[in-house]
């Protein structure tokens, strides 16, 4: 009797494990992609927190009369887990209040990407600032912005299935 109950309790297991494993395939493909998904997006938010302290640097380097070439060059060193030589753009541009309008008085820029500054371009140009930047240099008086572009690629193609894109290019700028 004992052998009958066990062939029939090993019966009824076999079945369920197939209908187990048809339960368990969706639920696996769905965390696969929140995970995935989790990564690009914490590796996206790391990339802008760096982008972010070398923007800082870059300003900070800038305003304490260290030459705009020489703080980019600083600036993509520091940035090379980024490797913003071949992957990115680092702007610098100094930019003086002359009697309230705003003038680009110098401007370097380096790296391995084509970016525009959204400030503007060429020494003498009229620079545009935000709002809340442009109460900064007073008469006479300089601000150094700095801009850093870095190219972004997900490392999951889960934009795809989803239809949500990451941009290709993340972008931070810092006013002193």
């Amino acid at each position: 009797m004992a052998w009958c109950a066990y062939k029939r309790f090993s019966k009824g297991q076999s079945g369920q494990r197939g209908q187990s494993m048809l339960e368990l395939l969706p639920v696996i493909g769905i965390m696969l992609m929140l995970t995935f998904g989790v990564i690009d997006l914490g590796r996206a938010i790391w990339q802008l927190q760096v982008i972010s302290g070398l923007t800082r640097e870059g300003s900070n380097l800038a305003s304490r009369d260290t030459t705009l070439p020489v703080s980019v060059s600083a600036v993509i060193s520091d940035g090379a887990v980024l490797n913003l030589a071949s992957n990115g753009d680092v702007i610098i541009t100094s930019v003086q209040n002359q009697n309230g309008a705003f003038v680009i008085t110098g401007q370097s820029s380096s790296g391995g990407i084509a970016a525009r500054s959204k400030v503007g371009n060429g020494v003498g140009a009229t620079a545009t600032l935000p709002v809340t930047a442009e109460t900064i240099p007073q008469l006479n008086g300089t601000v150094y912005v700095t801009e850093v572009f870095s190219s972004f690629s997900p490392i999951t193609p889960l934009g795809a299935f989803v239809n949500v894109t990451l941009p290709s290019t993340l972008y931070d700028i810092a006013y002193f």
